[in-house]
């Protein structure tokens, strides 16, 4: 099953993330009617800017967005281990 991100109801109880004991999402409408671009931003800087990107990614796939998850789950790139690591040592010895 897809990690679905699970709101706190108590708190939040019109939480567009909400689903049923089924785990449909009960407020689908809310978010097909929005466009690619607002889904973007609510995505990422909007409502649904806390949640991992595992959650986004279902979230995305579950109401038929997939094909912006590259734009919305952006993969942090790092240096290989050991590249860009100051040392002490120094490469000309006195």
């Amino acid at each position: 099953m897809s990690a679905f991100y699970k709101p706190d109801l108590g708190i939040d109880p019109d939480s567009p993330f909400a689903r049923d004991e089924n785990g449909k999402l009960s407020r689908r409408a809310f978010w097909l009617d929005m466009s690619d671009r607002s889904m973007i931003l609510a995505m990422t800087q909007g409502l649904g800017m806390a949640l991992t990107a595992d959650e986004k990614r279902a979230h995305l796939a579950d109401i038929g967005r997939d094909h912006l998850i590259d734009d919305i789950c952006v993969q942090e790139i790092l240096p290989p281990e050991g590249e860009g690591v100051e040392t002490d040592e120094s490469p000309f010895q006195d």
